[in-house]
């Protein structure tokens, strides 16, 4: 029985390159404008442009396509329209986008270690999808189990994401012998010092905790929606995009608007404040069409995250395992392109452990083929105690 192309696995993959090519595309040009070039942007500056370029792209495509027409389980009346019900919860998960995305360049920006913010930034999303599926199942929304397969490479990307975290103890305990680690790994003596001092500042765990609560919050929902759907609806990924990029652009616009004339009346001041508010008076038209592939990053890794048929785990280890490797990919490129840092020890340690992963979620990946493609044909079968109606015979001439 051919498999619904939705949910086949040669799908899943077109998916996923398209996402990895995107995503080092991304990530060379952020490397581009703020290194670079000259004159550099500050990361307050190319955070403003490249997400109003990506947030122009992704509603021009939603406008253009005209995909805010969701296919729902019902409607409900509000005033003169009749509105999915889905769009209740939606929305604020468009909100949480909007959190998601300036948090994640503030992280950087912090007093904290970048190894660190990117470890809990990658490491947390594989935790919460693996958490939404163990509370949904729990609910009695989920219907699928986790395979153990699925639970292995769990582990082994975290390790993946925990590379750098976990080798700078080791490399310090070594050298505090003798023994020059730091050297071999391209490391600074005492690299692991100071590197969760993070814990005692109010704006690092402010921003950590909102970044985390929003992007849990995200991903249950996107998995309560694809785990809802009425018999009989199509699962509209599409569309939920759309009402997501469209809540999610309006809650930017107003955070943008308040911390462009908050800090003039509440009297705040701070660098990434006054570097903000000069890219809004100063918009940089190259770096705003660097954020299309960004944008184009935004459309592959919804998609992905709520690929039909396959748990919250499975899809946050794709779309986490994808990012990691366009990562190296993309310092790789700025190597061999522009002289830059090559991927260190650690990052090749990190692609192994990446590849071991990826070969568990290839075993689960076709343990729930064979799952669907039985469920599939379960659903056609007649079901017990359905006579089935034979031909009458032939009458003899």
């Amino acid at each position: 029985m051919p498999q619904d192309r939705s949910s086949s696995s040669s799908f899943l993959v077109q998916l996923c390159t398209g996402y990895f090519v995107t995503y080092v595309v991304t990530g060379i040009l952020v490397k581009y404008f703020t290194v670079l070039r000259e004159p550099k942007l500050s990361e307050m500056a190319y955070l403003f442009n490249n997400t109003l370029g990506g947030s122009l792209f992704a509603l021009g495509v939603v406008f253009l396509l005209k995909w805010l027409r969701l296919k729902s389980n019902r409607t409900v009346r509000l005033g003169p329209f009749r509105v999915p019900v889905e769009v209740a919860y939606i929305v604020p998960s468009g909100v949480c986008t909007a959190f998601v995305i300036p948090t994640t360049t503030l992280m950087y920006s912090l007093p904290i270690s970048v190894m660190v913010a990117m470890v809990i930034m990658r490491g947390s999303i594989i935790v919460i999808s693996r958490l939404v599926d163990e509370a949904q199942i729990r609910q009695g929304i989920l219907e699928k189990r986790v395979y153990h397969e699925e639970n292995i490479a769990v582990v082994f990307a975290l390790l993946a994401v925990a590379t750098n975290v976990l080798l700078l103890p080791v490399v310090d305990l070594l050298e505090a012998r003798g023994v020059p680690a730091a050297q071999w790994l391209g490391l600074k003596a005492g690299a692991a010092r100071g590197s969760f001092d993070f814990i005692h500042s109010a704006a690092a765990m402010t921003i950590l905790g909102l970044y985390v609560t929003a992007y849990a919050i995200r991903i249950y929902i996107m998995n309560y929606y694809k785990n809802t759907r009425a018999k009989g609806v199509e699962l509209d990924n599409q569309g939920f995009f759309a009402i997501e990029q469209v809540a999610a652009t309006a809650t930017m616009v107003a955070l943008g608007a308040f911390f462009f004339y908050g800090p003039v009346a509440l009297r705040w001041s701070g660098r990434p404040l006054q570097e903000f508010h000069q890219a809004v008076l100063k918009p940089d038209g190259w770096a705003i069409l660097s954020g299309f592939p960004y944008g184009v990053v935004a459309f592959f890794s919804v998609f992905i995250f709520m690929f039909k048929g396959r748990t919250a785990t499975f899809a946050g280890l794709v779309n986490r395992l994808t990012s990691l490797l366009a990562g190296t990919a993309a310092t790789l490129i700025l190597f061999l392109a522009f002289g830059m840092k090559f991927p260190s020890v650690q990052d090749w340690f990190s692609v192994a452990f990446i590849l071991v992963a990826v070969y568990f979620l290839t075993r689960a990946e076709r343990r729930r083929v064979a799952e669907l493609g039985l469920a599939a044909r379960s659903a056609k079968a007649p079901r017990p105690g359905m006579a089935l109606i034979e031909p009458a015979p032939a009458k003899a001439p």
